[in-house]
């Protein structure tokens, strides 16, 4: 008998324990643990999808002080000797991420921002932000290691309580993009799979996903 997946949100673990250093992050982490040094008292992360930016800025600034880039406008208040903006390159309003950035270092804030870019290349239409976009030092966060990669596969299975062989693991390792949006993504598929199925994660449900998505990216493709 099959079971009724039901789509429950899961909440990120954000804590210093959580996160998985690597030496794609490693000059992230260090300029991050140097805050003092920044330049006009800036820093920006940019990396792909699902490679740890938002967990550094909780790490970095604590949960109250992350603000969402496409939620931002205007200029709300805030205190506190820092503050982060994660999908910064999302932002919908250029005023007030130029507000953020005139404020900010006013007040002495350190501004830490996370994009997929640099800011460097963000689509702007306003002069003086993209002149102080520019001027921002940026810290790429590298493509995920073999390492990285694995211990990201299984921690995410963890997460979720599946119990998954070493061998259907490095099946997926092979075969998935070798992004942690992929893993991340393929997990989230598996999981549903095998409660809807009443049943363990198999080779076969692993390359029957796997398919699944490289059907779902040729599509996206065309």
């Amino acid at each position: 008998m099959r079971q009724l997946a039901l789509p429950f949100a899961r909440r990120p673990e954000y804590g210093a324990d959580d996160f998985l250093a690597a030496a794609s992050n490693a000059e992230a982490r260090a300029w991050l643990a140097r805050a003092e040094t920044w330049p006009d008292g800036r820093l920006a992360l940019a990396g792909d999808t699902g490679c740890g930016k938002t967990h550094l800025l909780h790490l970095w600034a604590g949960p109250e002080a992350v603000w969402e880039g496409p939620f931002l406008r205007g200029l709300p208040a805030f205190s506190g000797p820092r503050l982060a903006l994660d999908d910064a390159d999302s932002h919908p309003d250029e005023a007030a991420l130029l507000h953020l950035l005139n404020h900010a270092k006013e007040s002495g804030v350190r501004l830490l921002l996370a994009g997929r870019t640099p800011p460097a290349r963000w689509p702007l239409r306003l002069p003086d932000l993209a002149s102080r976009l520019r001027a921002v030092t940026t810290v790429a966060i590298g493509a995920a290691e073999d390492d990285l990669l694995a211990a990201l596969l299984a921690r995410l299975f963890a997460e979720r309580q599946l119990t998954v062989s070493a061998a259907v693991q490095d099946f997926l390792l092979t075969r998935l993009p070798r992004t942690p949006a992929a893993l991340r993504e393929a997990v989230a598929r598996l999981d549903r799979r095998a409660l809807a199925l009443g049943g363990r994660i198999s080779r076969a449900l692993a390359a029957a996903v796997v398919c699944e998505l490289a059907g779902d990216a040729e599509d996206d493709k065309g």
